[in-house]
C-alpha cells in the first residue's frame, strides 16, 4: 500500500514538540497533523515565523510531512471549548476564527504542508440554519482566498454536532462557494462509522476525489468517540484499500487527542496495527 501515516500533536500533548516529532519519525511514521495550540507552536505567540521556520527545518531533518490542524480546544479563548468558530453571532468572534484560519494557512505554507484542516462549529443556539450557512460562506472566503494565494488547500472537516457535520454537508458549502479549487475535504474515517448512512469504505470511495487530508481513528454507530483501534466496530482492511485506490497523496492522520496520557504507546500501537491491517486489505 502507498498510504502514509501520521499521528496527531493534540495526541501527544505531554510531549514537546520537538520530542514529538522524533518519537515519530523514530516509529516509522511518514508524517504529523501539526495542531497549532499553546504548546505546540502557538500562533498567537511572538516570532511565529522564525518558530515555523526551525519546525519545517527540523522536520526536514527528520524526513516527516506535515498538516496543519485547527482543532485546538482554547487557543482563542481560555473558556469556551472551540470558541469563536465561523458561526458566531458577533462579527468580530467570527473574524478571530478567520484570522486564526489564514495564520494557520501561512504557517502551512512556510512549513510545506500538504493541507490545512478547519471545521465550521456548532450552530449557536438561536441562529436559524440559513444564516448559518450564509456566515460560514462568508468567514470561510478569506481563508480559501489565502490558501489560493499561498497554494495550500484548505480541508474542512464534517464534524458530529456541527453545521458541516456530515460529506453532504461538504458538498453544500462547495456549492455555495461556487466549487472553489483550493477547498477540499478532511475525512475522518471514525465519524464515517459514527454517522455516515453509507460504511466507511463507501465514504472513502465517494470522497475520493475532494481528499486533502484523512484523519483515522476507531469508533461505535452513533457516539462520537475517538477510540484506540480495535476497541471500536469498524473493518479497517475494507477502508484502507479503498483509501489506496483513490489515489490520494496525503497523510493520513491518527487521532486520539484524549490519549495524550499514553500518547507515546497509542503512537506506536497505531502504527503497528494499521500496518498489520493494510498488509491484510
Amino acid at each position: 500500500m502507498t498510504i502514509r501515516y501520521g499521528y496527531g500533536t493534540n495526541g501527544l500533548t505531554d510531549l514537546r514538540l520537538d520530542d514529538a516529532l522524533a518519537l515519530l519519525a523514530d516509529l516509522g511514521y511518514d508524517g504529523v497533523g501539526l495542531t497549532l495550540d499553546h504548546m505546540h507552536l502557538d500562533p498567537l505567540a511572538p516570532e511565529l515565523a522564525a518558530r515555523t521556520s526551525k519546525v519545517a527545518a527540523r522536520l526536514t531533518e527528520l524526513g516527516l510531512g506535515v498538516t496543519v490542524e485547527t482543532g485546538a480546544r482554547y487557543v482563542l479563548d481560555p473558556r469556551r471549548k472551540h470558541g469563536p468558530t465561523l458561526l458566531d453571532a458577533d462579527p468580530e468572534a467570527r473574524a478571530a476564527r478567520t484570522g486564526l484560519l489564514v495564520t494557520a494557512v501561512q504557517v502551512a505554507a512556510d512549513l510545506g504542508a500538504h493541507a490545512v484542516h478547519c471545521f465550521s462549529g456548532i450552530t449557536p443556539d438561536g441562529t436559524d440554519p440559513d444564516t448559518a450557512w450564509k456566515r460560514l460562506e462568508e468567514s470561510i472566503t478569506p481563508v480559501i482566498d489565502a490558501a489560493e494565494a499561498a497554494g495550500v488547500p484548505v480541508a474542512i472537516e464534517p464534524e458530529p454536532g456541527h453545521l458541516l457535520a456530515d460529506i453532504a454537508g461538504f458538498h453544500r458549502l462547495r456549492t455555495l462557494l461556487g466549487d472553489p479549487e483550493p477547498l477540499g475535504l478532511t475525512l475522518d474515517i471514525g465519524h464515517c462509522q459514527c454517522l455516515e448512512p453509507a460504511p466507511p469504505a463507501d465514504c472513502v470511495r465517494d470522497a475520493g476525489p475532494w481528499l486533502r487530508h484523512v484523519q483515522i481513528e476507531d469508533m461505535r454507530r452513533g457516539v462520537h468517540e475517538h477510540l484506540p483501534f480495535g476497541d471500536g466496530e469498524i473493518d479497517f482492511p475494507p477502508v484502507l484499500a479503498a483509501l489506496d485506490a483513490t489515489g490520494y497523496q496525503g497523510l493520513t492522520v491518527v487521532e486520539l487527542p484524549r490519549h495524550s496520557h499514553a500518547g507515546p504507546e497509542m503512537a506506536r500501537t497505531s502504527l503497528d496495527f494499521l500496518r498489520s491491517k493494510g498488509a491484510s486489505a
